[in-house]
C-alpha cells in the first residue's frame, strides 16, 4: 500500500477492508487523489489529509488535475474531513 493512501485511510477512520466512498459522487472510491499535485518530483510535503481525496475512477478522470476543480474539490473535502474527524 503507498504511504499516501496509509495516510489518508489512517487520518479519515477507515480500514483498508472499509467501503470508502467517493468524496464527489458516493461510489466506491478506487483512487486516493492528490489535490494539489506532487508533480513530477513526487514532493512527500504533499501526502497530507488535506491534500488526499478518495475519488472513483469516473470522477478522477473528470475532475483530477484539472486546475478549474481543484477549489471544488478542495472544498467539498475539507466538508468531508470535518464529518468524519469530529
Amino acid at each position: 500500500m503507498k504511504k499516501y493512501t496509509r495516510i489518508y485511510l489512517d487520518g479519515m477512520g477507515h480500514d483498508e477492508t472499509d467501503f470508502i466512498p467517493c468524496e464527489m459522487c458516493g461510489a466506491e472510491a478506487k483512487d486516493i487523489h492528490h489535490i494539489d499535485s506532487r508533480g513530477m518530483g513526487s514532493s512527500k510535503g504533499k501526502d497530507t489529509l488535506d491534500n488526499l481525496m478518495a475519488l472513483c475512477r469516473t470522477c478522477h478522470v473528470a475532475f483530477g488535475d484539472k486546475e478549474q476543480y481543484k477549489q471544488k474539490l478542495m472544498k467539498i473535502h475539507l466538508l468531508t474531513i470535518e464529518e468524519r474527524v469530529v
